[in-house]
Formats: C-alpha cells, structure tokens, sequence
C-alpha cells in the first residue's frame, strides 16, 4: 500500500514535467539558417540569376504563419538592396507546414476474460491532446528584383520600405 502512496505523486510529477517541456519552445528569431541543416530555424537563399533569387524563412514550432511570410519579405528586400536594387516582385510563393496536429482523440476500449470458473469484463476510456508547441510554417519565395520607381503591382515590393517596416524591432541573433 506504501508503494502506491509513494507512486501516485512520481507519476503526477513526471505527468507535469512532460507537460512544461512539450510547451516549451525556443522564439523564432531573424537569423542564417545553418548552412545545410534541413529543417534549421532562420533565412537562407540560392541565387537562380542575376537578379532573382529563392529566399526561403522556416519558422520554429508555433512561430505566427505571418510573422514567417514577413521574415522572408525581409530577407529579400534586404538582398535586393545588398545587390543594388531599390525593389522586388514575388514571382512564386509557397508555404510549407510541419508538426501539425490532428487535435483532440477520444477512445473506448473493452476487453473480457475467463480463467476456470471466474470471468471478467473491462471498459476503459481514454483522450489525448496534443500539448505541442504547435505547426512550424516555411515561407519560400521566388522574387525578381528591379530598379527604379517600383511598379503597380500587389506583389512588388519597395525593398526599404520594406526593411523599414518589418526590420524595425524584430529579435535578432
């Protein structure tokens, strides 16, 4: 009876560690990825031409989907910059998702036995809910970059302006 007492505040113990580590997660901060690790947190970009590159954000475990696309806005319009240009359309988007859950799960189980002359019956009931951080979205991008006024288009940028508004106060490492 002594083990029982002595368990029953283990396994509470142990139920709520799991719980704070599952919910804990670093921040997606403004950063390189690490060249060559799939899946690594941060920007990176390949160079397709003179002028167009494919820049690509992969946020953390529960970092905001918009916070993502604006991370790789920025990225691009810092490499237009960079590169001596004043803007940048987006030819191509594309968003990834990870790690994502499929919620809530209820179950019901029952089983029965016989052992000589004595029989038995069970039910149990059983839930789960994921206790994740949640999704990690990546934003690809495929952008053109251009000099000049920016044009008219919903999808051309206006690279400082860009850094400008997004750039200003984001957590950087």
């Amino acid at each position: 009876m002594t083990v029982v007492k002595t368990a029953k505040p283990l396994i509470a113990l142990a139920a709520a560690s799991l719980v704070l580590a599952a919910c804990a997660t670093a921040p997606t901060v403004y950063r390189a990825a690490a060249p060559g690790a799939v899946g690594e947190i941060g920007y990176s970009e390949y160079r397709l031409e003179a002028g167009r590159y494919r820049v690509t954000f992969q946020g953390g475990p529960g970092a905001p989907e918009n916070q993502i696309a604006d991370y790789a806005l920025l990225r691009a319009a810092e490499l237009a910059l960079r590169d001596g240009y004043d803007w940048f359309r987006v030819a191509d988007r594309e968003t990834t998702v990870s790690g994502e859950s499929s919620g809530p799960r209820f179950s019901v189980g029952g089983g029965s036995s016989t052992y000589g002359h004595r029989s038995s019956v069970g039910l149990g009931v059983g839930t789960s809910f994921n206790l994740g951080p949640g999704p990690a979205f990546s934003r690809s991008l495929e952008v053109v970059f251009g000099k000049g006024p920016t044009p008219r288009d919903r999808d051309a940028y206006d690279a400082r302006d860009v850094v400008k508004q997004i750039g200003y106060g984001r957590q950087r490492i």
